[in-house]
């Protein structure tokens, strides 16, 4: 009887292994094989959000990328500038990712001297036109840099007109990928040009007045309206952050121009505020060094 009984249990056994291998069923669960059954395949992994090794370059903002007074005095000289410069010298953001001759065919530069944040959504809408991989921002110097403190941008529209320059991008160009630059250190940089006397009288041709004005000026008043312009750049700064921060594309380079020390060899002869040749190098390799890291 108990050999019987043991056959049958095994008889039992096989057929229940049988009929379960057939049914597709496991003990383990789920849909895991069993021991030293076939592996699942693995799922490909997703494209990254962020290429860094973008195809094409269009550059927007103001006059720091149009190069201004890097070359000669009171004039543009696009040829130097950060984002899409051909000079060797500076070794451009564009000639960095595309190579000179990509560079070339494949940058643009939509920037013009004396935008503000307000004229940033038509400058984005011209560019992509070019249906570039990557836009660069530098923009917001000339919202602080006005005739009175009163007449700076205020911050809410500041933040209004980058949001829709960022939408104004989206609606036509969902994938392109966004560099945004902060605002430069506009105390730093009077507090460096500010020892040169022919800087001093350029900047009383109207070069960012409500920074550069009296110069020499150290009263109460005169400390009071700079601090104000720096408070309000430093606004700018976190605007560009917080909005940018919502793009999934879009990258700020947390605050590494802001915090960038500009020295004299870095500032323009002709006025002492622009970024001179050697300035814009180091604006280039802060843009390269933020669009090719491997986080933000």
């Amino acid at each position: 009887m108990r050999k019987r009984s043991c056959r049958a249990r095994a008889v039992v056994a096989v057929v229940a292994a049988t009929v379960l291998g057939a049914a597709g069923c496991d003990v383990i669960g789920g849909d895991s094989p069993g021991p030293g059954g076939p592996q699942s395949k693995a799922k490909p992994s997703p494209a990254p959000l962020w290429d860094r090794s973008p195809d094409s370059v269009a550059a927007v903002g103001d006059s720091i990328t149009r190069g201004f007074d890097a070359c000669t005095i009171l004039s543009d000289c696009p040829e130097v500038s950060w984002a899409t410069g051909s000079s060797a010298e500076v070794n451009s953001l564009a000639v960095r990712l595309l190579g000179r001759t990509g560079a070339a065919e494949r940058s643009w530069n939509y920037a013009v001297t004396g935008s503000r944040m307000a004229d940033l959504p038509a400058q984005v809408g011209r560019a992509a036109v070019r249906r570039p991989q990557l836009v660069t921002v530098m923009v917001g110097a000339n919202d602080a840099c006005r005739s009175s403190t009163a007449d700076m941008t205020p911050v809410a529209d500041f933040r209004a007109d980058f949001e829709e320059s960022l939408h104004t991008l989206r609606a036509e160009l969902p994938k392109t990928q966004v560099y945004v630059s902060s605002v430069p250190n506009l105390k730093r940089l009077w507090s460096q040009g500010r020892a040169n006397p022919l800087g001093k009288q350029v900047w009383k041709l109207g070069i960012c007045p409500s920074m550069l004005g009296d110069a020499d000026a150290l009263d109460t008043a005169a400390t009071t309206r700079r601090d104000t312009v720096q408070d309000r750049v430093e606004a700018y700064n976190e605007v560009l952050k917080e909005v940018c921060a919502k793009d999934r594309r879009c990258r700020f380079d947390g605050d590494a121009v802001f915090e960038y020390r500009f020295g004299t060899g870095q500032l323009s002869h002709w006025d002492w505020f622009h970024p001179s040749t050697d300035g814009q190098a180091r604006l280039a390799e802060i843009a390269y060094r933020t669009v090719t890291a491997r986080e933000p």
